[in-house]
């Protein structure tokens, strides 16, 4: 599972990507690290427009996951797409994308350690797109906080291309790269949009940097 992400790019850079018009972020600072429950930056369609706004990583847990529990810090990626649980949020007024620059799995090594490995299109790091889903929800994230009603986002994932698979064989992060890709997921039917729940191509990604848990 990519349970951590980088989003280092400029606001305007991401805008001009994702061909956002409008921006709710105010002023953000790079994030060289992205942790589950941590608000990011996602773009949705809002009134007809593609805005850029933040949410919190972790979509609701399906309540088979959540027995005996007393809290939700959410899901963040979302594989099984058949599920009941997540077909509500698979249309495209809850589509969104998740902007990164480069993403983390861990690799195991011989002595059980877990060293953090960064994936990203280039060593330039240029701005990618998570496939993503957003909603309204409210429940309580952390014991400490309280019930609160916040905007979450996840995205999905699909089978590991040969680059990502010696380090995490079992899934990788379904990424977006191309303006048409990218339109396809915010405005076309599942039935359409689904075939983007698919491996990157092995040459449109390569691994960029290997033992922090942050990129700058």
């Amino acid at each position: 599972m990519c349970n951590l992400y980088s989003i280092t790019t400029t606001q305007s850079a991401m805008r001009a990507f994702a061909k956002a018009t409008r921006d709710r972020l105010g002023n953000l600072a790079p994030m060289p690290s992205v942790f589950p429950d941590q608000a990011a930056p996602i773009v949705r369609v809002a009134d007809g427009e593609r805005e850029l706004t933040l949410a919190r990583w972790g979509m609701p847990s399906p309540q088979f996951a959540l027995k005996g529990r007393s809290t939700d810090p959410g899901v963040t990626n979302i594989r099984n797409t058949a599920s009941p649980h997540w077909r509500r949020w698979l249309s495209p007024a809850h589509r969104c994308l998740v902007p990164f620059n480069a993403f983390c799995e861990y690799e195991t090594t011989a002595d059980g350690k877990k060293v953090p490995v960064w994936f990203a299109a280039s060593k330039e790091r240029p701005p990618l797109a998570f496939a993503g889903i957003w909603t309204e929800w409210t429940s309580t994230r952390r014991k400490a906080e309280g019930e609160v009603t916040v905007d979450a986002f996840g995205f999905l994932t699909t089978s590991a291309n040969a680059v990502v698979a010696p380090t995490h064989p079992k899934a990788m992060p379904v990424i977006l790269t191309e303006t048409d890709e990218m339109d396809l997921w915010l405005e076309a039917p599942w039935a359409e949009a689904k075939i983007l729940q698919r491996p990157l191509p092995d040459e449109a990604l390569r691994i960029v940097a290997k033992g922090e848990r942050s990129d700058g």
